[in-house]
C-alpha cells in the first residue's frame, strides 16, 4: 500500500521496507502492518494531540518524571516547547512500559524502538501466522476462562510490582494467540506510587478482566483480587512471588470524611495556585 507520510522517514532511514496493510486505527493511533528485512512486524503511529480522542490525559500523566529540568518547567508552563515535550513524552512512554513489563515476565509486544512518533514493535499472531485476535472476539470455556483469568491476574500483579497500572485494560487491549493472552496499547500506563488515580484505575483494570472473563467462568465475579493486590502494594508487601487467594477482609474502620475533605479542598487550592503559576508566567512572556 502507499506508504503514510509518518512512515517514510522510517523507509528513508532503512528501518522499514515496505508498509504492508492498514491493521487498525483507534482512539490514540493507528497501526500498519510492516515488513521490516525478513521479519514482519506492526508499526504503530500516533496521532496528533489535536486529533486523539483519549480522554482525561492529565489523570494518565501525572507522576511522570522528565529527568531535565528545562523540559519539566516548559511543560508545567505549556508552552510550545512544553506541548510538545509532553507529547514526545506520551510518545515514549508506551516503548518504555514495553520494554520494562517485559524484563518483569508480563507478554507484551516486542518492542523495536520509537522513531519520530512511530512505534515499531512485534506483531502478534496466531499458530497460522494470521493476526491474534482480541479477547473480546475469542469464545471459551469455563476452563479457557479461568486459565488465561489466573494468567491476566499474574500479569497485573507483575505489573505493580513493577511500578506500573496499565490504566486502560479492557477486553479490548488483550490479543490472544496459541499461549494465551498478551497485553497491548500502554501509552497511557500509570506510575503506581506517584500518580493519585493510580488504585482506582488499578481497581478497574482488574474488574474489567474478571468481569469479562466470569461471563464464561461466573465462579471468578466474587473474588476480590484488586483490593488483595493494592493492599499488599500499599503495605510494601506485594512481590512477583506472592501468592494470591482473591479472598480480602474488608475493613471496619469508619473513614474520617472531614479529613478527606480538607485533603480535597487543599489539593484544589494547590492545582489553583498552580494553574496561576502558569497564567502569570505565560504573561510574563508576552
Amino acid at each position: 500500500m502507499k506508504i503514510p507520510k509518518r512512515i517514510q522517514p522510517l523507509v528513508e532511514e532503512g528501518l522499514v521496507d515496505e508498509v504492508l496493510s492498514q491493521l487498525m486505527s483507534g482512539k490514540e493511533a493507528t497501526v500498519y502492518v510492516v515488513r521490516c528485512g525478513e521479519d514482519i512486524r506492526c508499526a504503530k503511529v500516533y496521532k496528533d494531540v489535536d486529533k486523539r480522542s483519549f480522554k482525561q490525559a492529565v489523570q494518565y500523566q501525572e507522576g511522570r518524571k522528565v529527568r531535565n529540568s528545562r523540559r519539566a518547567r516548559a511543560m508545567e508552563k505549556g508552552s510550545k516547547f512544553g506541548r510538545d515535550q509532553q507529547e514526545e513524552a506520551w510518545q515514549n512512554a508506551e516503548v518504555d512500559a514495553l520494554y520494562r513489563l517485559a524484563d518483569a515476565g508480563v507478554r507484551v509486544p516486542k518492542p523495536y524502538g520509537c522513531y519520530s512518533g512511530v512505534l515499531l514493535m512485534e506483531l502478534v499472531t496466531d499458530d497460522d501466522g494470521m493476526v491474534a485476535p482480541r479477547l473480546n472476539d475469542v469464545e471459551m470455556t469455563t476452563e479457557d476462562a479461568i486459565r488465561d483469568h489466573t494468567s491476566m491476574i499474574e500479569y497485573t500483579k507483575l505489573m505493580l510490582c513493577a511500578g506500573l497500572v496499565h490504566g486502560d485494560l479492557s477486553e479490548f487491549n488483550v490479543l490472544v494467540d496459541s499461549n494465551g493472552p498478551v497485553i497491548i496499547d500502554l501509552p497511557q500506563a500509570v506510575d503506581a506510587a506517584a500518580n493519585n488515580n493510580a488504585e482506582w484505575m488499578f481497581a478497574r483494570d482488574v474488574n474489567n478482566m474478571t468481569n469479562y472473563y466470569s461471563q464464561f467462568a461466573p465462579e471468578l465475579a466474587v473474588t476480590k483480587y484488586a483490593k488483595e493486590m493494592w493492599a499488599l502494594f500499599e503495605a510494601g508487601e506485594l512481590t512477583p512471588q506472592s501468592k494470591l487467594t482473591g479472598e480480602f477482609q474488608e475493613s471496619e474502620h469508619i473513614a474520617d470524611v472531614g479529613a478527606i475533605l480538607e485533603e480535597i479542598n487543599a489539593a484544589r487550592e494547590e492545582e489553583q495556585e498552580r494553574l496561576q503559576r502558569i497564567v502569570d508566567a505565560n504573561s510574563d512572556e508576552d
